[in-house]
């Protein structure tokens, strides 16, 4: 439910939007942000890719933020905040890459 409405924000807001599941495919070495949930994903591996990373994680597992930030993920936030502000960290992302 969670990917659908960021798929839904994020297009609304005029972003070209792919959802994967489980694993980290190659085309989303071409994205532009990750936005990934730390605690389904390694941190680590998705921080390699080289582009901004925006992580969320459950409010009830604050481990997963450490780890997230530990790993270099440049934005880590509770699924609440996330689904509160995504389009705006997501800009804040792409306007600190440039």
């Amino acid at each position: 439910m969670l990917a659908s409405r960021v798929e839904a924000t994020l297009a609304g807001a005029g972003h070209e939007v792919t959802i994967e599941s489980g694993h980290l495919p190659e085309p989303i070495a071409g994205a532009d942000v990750i936005v990934a949930d730390v605690g389904e994903v390694d941190p680590a591996s998705v921080v390699k890719l080289g582009k901004p990373v925006l992580g969320f994680y459950r409010h009830t597992d604050p481990l997963q933020r450490r780890r997230a930030e530990a790993a270099g993920v440049d934005v880590v936030v509770p699924r609440s905040r996330l689904a509160r502000e995504l389009p705006e960290l997501v800009e804040r992302l792409l306007r600190d890459a440039d």
